[in-house]
């Protein structure tokens, strides 16, 4: 459990150095580190349908649209969505594209309730490069971390 319990503390310090309102924030190498380690813990990929179509699946996530495509409206289901297929005590990983949909997933499901989430900063496709474009610089593909194409 080391290896864990060393992983959750520097996430949770770095919440609080970004003055989070949930319990932290990890890298993706670190989320899937704690993905495997934490028992029950659950990857909420908040990204819509669309992304999830055209850019790529994390295998194994629980995918609740954060926004609803076309539109960007907000899912109102979002939170019963959660609490059907995610425990209140688990620990829950939320990633969207960059990791900005994720920290508001992670609000609001911590004012919800749920007391372990935490934002996977960078997100799935990274921070945009130069060029303005992403899967560059950061992000969960660019980590070499399990995805595939639908």
């Amino acid at each position: 459990m080391g290896k864990l319990t060393d992983l959750l503390q520097l996430a949770q310090e770095r919440g609080q150095a970004l003055g989070l309102p949930y319990a932290g924030a990890l890298t993706p190498t670190e989320a899937s580190q704690v993905w495997q380690l934490a028992p029950g813990a659950k990857l909420v990929d908040v990204r819509t349908r669309a992304e999830l179509d055209w850019v790529g699946r994390i295998p194994d996530a629980v995918e609740i649209e954060w926004n609803q495509y076309p539109g960007g409206t907000p899912n109102p289901n979002f939170l019963p969505q959660l609490k059907r297929q995610v425990d209140r005590e688990a620990v829950v990983l939320f990633l969207c594209r960059s990791g900005a949909r994720s920290d508001q997933a992670a609000r609001a499901a911590t004012a919800a309730g749920y007391n372990a989430c935490y934002n996977v900063l960078e997100g799935f496709e990274g921070d945009k490069d130069a060029n303005e474009q992403r899967n560059k610089v950061g992000g969960w593909r660019q980590a070499g971390l399990p995805w595939y194409q639908s």
